[in-house]
């Protein structure tokens, strides 16, 4: 989990990005921080390290997968345990 941006370092204009890329990036690492890319003063990109990314994506899949589940249960889309070892069998020819 990417650790809370400090405004005085994580916050970087999008001219001082470009000069220094580089070396932001590998601060960006070290620190375990998102980077925001600011444009006319405004965040305008959120820069994250891939680690952090596969992270919040995997995260959200998760979040979606569970939603469904719920929304399957208030539906009534359920199964007893008994229903499913009895399909699980008959797929596998036991």
């Amino acid at each position: 989990m990417p650790r809370p941006v400090r405004i005085a370092e994580d916050v970087v204009p999008i001219n001082e990005f470009k000069t220094n890329a580089s070396k932001l990036i590998n601060r960006m690492k070290e620190t375990q921080r998102p980077m925001i890319i600011t444009q006319n003063g405004r965040a305008s990109a959120v820069l994250l390290t891939p680690e952090e990314f596969d992270a919040l994506s995997s995260r959200g899949s998760f979040v979606e997968a569970v939603r469904e589940g719920l929304a399957d249960l208030e539906a009534g889309h359920t199964f007893t345990s008994a229903e499913v070892l009895a399909h699980v069998k008959a797929v596998l020819g036991r």
